[in-house]
């Protein structure tokens, strides 16, 4: 079975709401710690595949999250690029 979260870009302003938004869909483990070490280390190991995940409106995260921005795309890219059975999709 195939897990799809969906990132609403225009509903992120913080961090915290790119981690709830994966949270939830993902299942991520109740110890997950908030932080960009710990989510790629739950989305490499702790997820089970195949996963997709797909952030609309990207473009409006970015000017929400400023630098932030680059560090959890660059967290979920290589998370994506450890396993062969997640998709990272910027739409």
């Amino acid at each position: 079975m195939s897990r799809r979260c969906v990132i609403e870009g225009g509903r992120i302003r913080a961090l915290a709401d790119v981690y709830a938004a994966l949270a939830g869909p993902l299942g991520f483990p109740v110890h997950f710690g908030n932080n960009l070490d710990a989510l790629y280390d739950v989305l490499a190991t702790d997820v089970a595949g195949p996963v997709e995940i797909v952030w609309r409106d990207h473009r409006l995260s970015r000017a929400a999250l400023g630098a932030d921005y680059e560090r959890v795309l660059a967290v979920l890219r290589d998370a994506a690029g450890a396993r062969d059975d997640m998709t990272l999709v910027l739409a």
